[in-house]
């Protein structure tokens, strides 16, 4: 991601209030930066040499801030940890059920969804979600 796409986050942090500490500064920058969905204990991980008095819970409760503000989506896919996805923009995921990578995709087409299930089921639809699974290149290699 773009410097101009950090500093929009960075806007709307203080936009709505939240104080930029230079953990918070870096949590959010993994954040925009990464394309594999981390967890928090990979962001932990990733940051724990240059901040080696940030825990565990200051990742998390960084993650709920950036959640409380529309920054970051949860992604809970089955018992593994939750791993988190800076949005930029409406989008699905496809998930390798060797490694659980994550990878993201647009498909314009599947926006038409929302406005077929309310106009079947007259709901006012505010959300829907879409998963596929299958088997990543890298794993299908070793395989």
């Amino acid at each position: 991601m773009s410097d101009v796409t950090l500093k929009g986050a960075l806007d709307t942090l203080k936009e709505n209030g939240v104080r930029i500490t230079p953990q918070r500064h870096a949590i959010l920058e993994y954040l925009v930066t990464s394309k594999s969905h981390p967890t928090a204990d990979e962001i932990y991980k990733s940051l724990a040499n240059t901040f080696p008095n940030m825990s565990v819970a200051t990742v998390y409760n960084n993650l709920r801030v950036f959640q409380g503000v529309s920054l970051i989506k949860e992604l809970p896919y089955g018992d593994s940890s939750s791993r988190f996805d800076f949005v930029t923009h409406d989008h699905y995921h496809i998930i390798c059920t060797e490694c659980d990578k994550i990878v993201d995709f647009h498909y314009p087409g599947l926006e038409e969804v929302e406005h077929l299930a309310s106009h079947v089921t007259g709901f006012q639809v505010n959300a829907h979600r879409m998963e596929v699974y299958g088997t990543c290149p890298t794993c299908a290699e070793v395989n």
